[in-house]
């Protein structure tokens, strides 16, 4: 009898994909896994995820299926685009049951537990119900599962209330998954705002509730964060930590376009590449200081430009229609030879040529464990969610990066945006371009280790295999 998992990832890139490929990997690690993806279509069903969520449906397998449910329309409250996502997905519980049943009523299946993503955390409740443990697979690292908890901690025993300290004279928290204090400054918007707050607070209940926690992570690039879970630093009900990464979407190109091919005639490390994610995009100011940087910079670049979305939660970035208009006169023409501005781009196909020697990023986690992947040193530039927190900690933790400045005001989920100076961005381009830094050196010393973690007897195999024990261990 073949031993069942449900997988339920976020809608949305930055947490299906790469929750597909642990999939994949768990089924190529243990010939008894069969595995259920359930997916859920985003609250405003972008085009892009659509046709993603079709191709799923024609590579469903004997052990690795994808089921897609039909979002719920039908209750008023998903009108609204900008209802939290805790609360959208706590609206398909019951098309989730229902896949739940016909694999339970599957003779020749056992269901063994569900893997939830961080923000489907609310589905507990119905593996509960089947009897079953509930893990949860969480894209964004320990660092940041670790200040969540204590956040949550400080509130509940403490009534300490994080998003009151902007009106305090507190500057500093110590959290015990740092080595350092962090700046009060550098809270995401996620724990300051009024309406975030008490959602993370609940969604921080739930990880406790869990039987472990698949963490995309590395024991060697995280060890004092990962040491609060195997200490019980954070407080009684800590779930067991697994740190299984880096778990990447590395896109197979079969046909290389023009940027590829442009990268494989630059020199090596000689190029500059900036990306922003599915979400990140500037304002024609910010987009004018940037180009104003690269071009006094006089290193070669590929800059993947998105016009600023509305509202990041309903809304991708998309591309301008007119370049010339959003960048300096000339712009274009004096940096024909060494510079190129492109719309969407393969992230991680180009942060895998030679040729890229820094990566200007907005701190997305998926991002950062690519560009350590292919030993690429990072300049921070962090837009959303928790994206504050890694860029310190890749900075002021680990040595990993370099900061455009110490502070950023406002986020793209409030819509405001302090403008960043060309003079700013020039320098952090300077610095992470240079050949024999202290930052470069660190990073292929940690890209080394990321590799090893997952060869055979690696820290992250050995952790995945700790993970299936557990799972086999449930069902005898």
């Amino acid at each position: 009898m073949k031993i069942e998992l449900v997988f339920i990832p976020l809608p949305g890139i930055g947490h299906r994909k790469p929750t597909i490929e642990l999939a994949k990997l768990l089924v190529r690690s243990h010939d008894r896994f069969t595995i259920t993806v359930i997916i859920i279509p985003s609250i405003n069903n972008v085009a892009d995820d659509s046709t993603y969520i079709a191709s799923l449906s024609t590579k469903s397998q004997d052990r690795l299926r994808y089921e897609t449910i039909s979002a719920v329309k039908e209750q008023p409250i998903t009108a609204d685009p900008k209802q939290p996502t805790q609360v959208y997905i706590e609206e398909q519980n019951s098309k989730v049951r229902d896949i739940v049943l016909r694999i339970v009523d599957d003779p020749t299946r056992r269901l063994a537990g569900f893997v939830v993503d961080m923000f489907c955390s609310s589905m507990i409740d119905i593996a509960n119900e089947f009897q079953v443990p509930c893990y949860m697979f969480y894209a964004s690292n320990a660092t940041f599962l670790g200040i969540t908890l204590h956040v949550q901690l400080m509130h509940d025993e403490k009534k300490y209330d994080v998003s009151e300290l902007e009106e305090s004279v507190v500057t500093e928290l110590e959290f015990p998954c740092l080595t350092r204090p962090y700046p009060v400054k550098l809270l995401p918007y996620l724990f300051t705002s009024k309406k975030w707050l008490p959602l993370f607070l609940a969604q921080a209940r739930c990880f406790r509730k869990m039987k472990g926690v698949l963490v995309n992570t590395v024991d060697e690039l995280e060890p004092h964060a990962l040491k609060m879970f195997n200490n019980n630093g954070g407080g009684d009900h800590l779930p067991q930590v697994f740190p299984i990464g880096p778990v990447l979407h590395l896109e197979n190109i079969e046909k290389q376009p023009e940027i590829l091919r442009w990268l494989d005639e630059q020199p090596a490390k000689s190029v500059a590449f900036l990306c922003f994610g599915s979400m990140g995009g500037f304002s024609e100011k910010q987009t004018k200081e940037i180009a104003v940087a690269l071009e006094r910079s006089g290193h070669r670049f590929r800059w993947s430009l998105r016009r600023p979305s509305p509202y990041i939660m309903t809304e991708r970035s998309g591309d301008f229609t007119n370049l010339e208009v959003v960048l300096p006169a000339g712009f274009l023409d004096r940096t024909s030879d060494t510079g190129k501005v492109i719309g969407w781009a393969p992230q991680a196909a180009v942060l895998a040529k030679q040729a890229i020697g820094g990566f200007v990023t907005h701190c997305g986690w998926n991002s950062m464990l690519e560009s350590l992947w292919f030993g690429v040193p990072m300049v921070v530039w962090p837009l959303y969610s928790e994206q504050k927190v890694n860029a310190f900690e890749m900075v002021e933790e680990l040595g990993l990066a370099v900061e455009i400045r110490k502070y950023f005001r406002g986020e793209l989920m409030t819509g405001e945006m302090e403008t960043v100076t060309a003079e700013e961005i020039e320098k952090a381009i300077r610095r992470v371009m240079e050949e024999n830094s202290d930052v470069r050196d660190r990073v292929k010393e940690m890209a080394e280790k990321c590799h090893v973690a997952l060869m055979e007897g690696g820290s992250s195999q050995v952790a995945l295999q700790r993970f299936i024990q557990d799972v086999t261990y449930n069902i005898m």
